[in-house]
Formats: C-alpha cells, sequence, structure tokens
C-alpha cells in the first residue's frame, strides 16, 4: 500500500516561510495528491492539490502564498508555505489517491493519508 510520510513542520513568525515535505513510497503516479490542514475546532480543509495530469489547484485563502512544488525522481510532493500568517497554524496532512480518480476538496473521498506535521505561526 502506499505510505505517506510529512515531514518539514514547525514554529515559526508571521511573514516567515516553511517549506513542507509529503515522501511517499508506492505507486502513486496514477494518483492525486495534496495538501490538506486541520486547526483546532475546525474541520480538515483542503490547501492545494496536484492531479495526475499536473493540474494545481489552491484554496482562496493561499493563493499567491503557496506553491507545490514536486520531485517526481523522488516521489515527494512540496508545500512551499510563504507569507505566513497565524491563520496558517494547523496540523498539515499530505494525502493520495482520490477514489474514482476524484481530485477534488473532499478529504473523504482520499485513501492514503500521512500522519501529519504541524505548522505553528505566531
Amino acid at each position: 500500500d502506499v505510505q505517506l510520510v510529512e515531514s518539514g513542520g514547525g514554529s515559526v513568525q508571521t511573514g516567515e516561510s516553511l517549506r513542507l515535505s509529503c515522501a511517499a513510497s508506492g505507486y502513486t503516479g496514477s494518483y492525486c495528491m495534496g495538501w490538506y490542514r486541520q486547526a483546532p475546532g475546525k474541520e480538515r480543509e483542503g490547501v492545494a492539490r496536484m492531479s495526475p495530469g499536473g493540474s494545481v489547484s489552491f484554496a482562496d485563502s493561499v493563493k499567491g502564498r503557496f506553491t507545490i512544488p514536486q520531485d517526481s525522481a523522488k516521489n515527494t510532493l512540496y508545500l512551499q508555505m510563504n507569507s505566513l500568517e497565524a491563520e496558517d497554524s494547523a496540523l498539515y496532512y499530505c494525502a493520495a489517491g482520490g477514489r474514482g480518480d476524484y481530485c477534488g476538496t473532499d478529504v473523504s473521498r482520499f485513501q492514503y493519508w500521512g500522519q501529519g506535521t504541524q505548522v505553528t505561526v505566531s
């Protein structure tokens, strides 16, 4: 089965940058992959995602600030976060495998999830 491991979380100041990594094992070439986050008291929400064909989408709240570079050779997806705000503080998850080729924001449609990495902005 596919395994996802996130890394790169930490505590930063407002306005600073941070890059998260999602290292995947197992074949994910045909999967939608993306980043999701969950803050205390809130539902898990989509941040950014990439379809197998390379199409990318971002949540309105992060457009212009976040990007999702990838390294296909390393089977790794990154979340580059710039101009971080306190509202970005959350547990960030990497996800893959939208069921039925789904590649949207519904978290229930994804089969594989990482353990999460904490991002705190203050």
